[in-house]
C-alpha cells in the first residue's frame, strides 16, 4: 500500500505578500495527435507556450473513446532529455531497447533518461475504459546530453503520500517536499519536484520554491486560488498555470469542490535548445547527427 505520512501542525509560509509566486499565464493547450494518432491535448510546446525552461512538452490524454488511444505510440527514439509518464486512469505497456518493459498503472510513473539515444514504446493495455495521463518532456544540460541512458519505474504503492492539517494530501513522485518526504525519483540533475496534490473544499497548500526554478500547475480536478489569497488567480480543471519568475512560495487555495493538481517545478537550465523531432541538442549540428546516429544504427 501507498506509504503515508499525517504530519503535525508545522509552521506554514505565508500565503500573502511579495513572496508568494503569483499564476503569470494560464493555458487552455491545444489539440495534437501524436504517435500512432493518440488524440491529446498539448499544454507545452505549442504557440502559445513553446518552451519553459526546463520543460520542453507536456502532453495530456484524457479520453474514454478507445479510437482515441488504441494505437498508441509504437516505437520511436529519443536523445538528448528525459521524459516522464504519469497515469491517473488506465494502463499502458512499455518497451526499450535497453530491455526494460513493464506496464505503467494509475498512480504509477515512469522516468526514462534518453541520454545518448534509445528507442521505446508506449501502447494501451486496454480496449476501452478511460484512459488519463501526461507526458512530460524535460530538458538535459548541454553537459549531460550524451550520457548513457537510464530508467526508472515505480508503482502507485512505492509512492509515498504527505498528509498536512491544512487539508492538503501530497503523493510524492520526484524530489522531496519541505516537510522531508522523498519520492522514489532522486538524483535528477535539475533537482525537480513532482507532486500530485489533493485538496479539500478550502483547503491550502504553501510550499517553497527555489529562486531558480521554473514551476507549473496542471489542474486535474476542481479549482484553487493561485497565488496571494488576495490578489490570488483562480485555476480551473483542464488549464495549465505558469507561475511567474519571482517569489518564494507555492501558495495554493482549493475552491469550494476542492481540487487536485499536479505541482511541478525544476532548475532551469539557461542553455539553447535546438529541437528536430524526437531529438533536443544545443545545436542544429547535434540534432543532424542524431538523426544520422539514428539512421546508421548506433541508438
Amino acid at each position: 500500500m501507498t506509504r503515508t505520512a499525517s504530519l503535525a501542525p508545522h509552521p506554514q509560509p505565508t500565503a500573502t505578500g511579495p513572496d508568494v509566486r503569483p499564476l503569470a499565464r494560464v493555458i487552455a493547450g491545444d489539440a495534437a495527435s501524436d504517435g500512432a494518432g493518440v488524440r491529446l491535448t498539448r499544454m507545452i510546446g505549442t504557440r502559445a507556450l513553446d518552451f519553459l525552461d526546463p520543460f520542453l512538452m507536456l502532453d495530456v490524454l484524457h479520453s474514454d473513446t478507445p479510437g482515441d488511444y488504441i494505437a498508441g505510440f509504437p516505437k520511436h527514439p529519443h536523445r538528448g532529455f528525459e521524459t516522464v509518464t504519469y497515469l491517473m486512469a488506465g494502463r499502458v505497456e512499455h518497451r526499450d531497447t535497453m530491455g526494460n518493459a513493464g506496464v505503467i498503472e494509475p498512480g504509477g510513473v515512469q522516468w526514462m533518461t534518453a541520454g545518448r539515444g534509445l528507442e521505446h514504446s508506449e501502447m494501451p493495455v486496454q480496449e476501452n475504459g478511460l484512459l488519463w495521463g501526461i507526458q512530460l518532456w524535460v530538458n538535459l544540460p548541454a553537459a549531460v546530453k550524451m550520457q548513457a541512458p537510464g530508467y526508472r519505474e515505480f508503482p502507485a504503492d512505492a509512492i509515498p503520500e504527505e498528509r498536512r492539517d491544512d487539508g492538503a494530501r501530497l503523493r510524492v513522485v520526484a524530489g522531496t517536499t519541505s516537510r522531508g518526504t522523498a519520492g522514489p525519483v532522486q538524483g535528477v540533475v535539475t533537482d525537480p519536484l513532482f507532486l500530485d496534490v489533493a485538496l479539500s473544499p478550502g483547503g491550502t497548500l504553501n510550499e517553497p520554491l527555489p529562486a531558480d526554478h521554473a514551476a507549473f500547475l496542471l489542474m486535474l480536478e476542481g479549482s484553487a486560488t493561485v497565488g496571494d489569497d488576495a490578489i490570488g488567480s483562480t485555476l480551473s480543471a483542464g488549464h495549465l498555470g505558469v507561475l511567474g519568475e519571482t517569489g518564494g512560495v507555492i501558495a495554493l487555495r482549493a475552491g469550494a469542490e476542492g481540487a487536485r493538481a499536479l505541482l511541478v517545478h525544476a532548475r532551469r537550465i539557461g542553455e539553447p535548445v535546438a529541437r528536430g523531432g524526437p531529438f533536443v541538442m544545443t545545436t542544429e549540428a547535434e540534432v543532424l547527427q542524431a538523426f544520422q546516429d539514428y539512421r546508421a544504427g548506433h541508438f
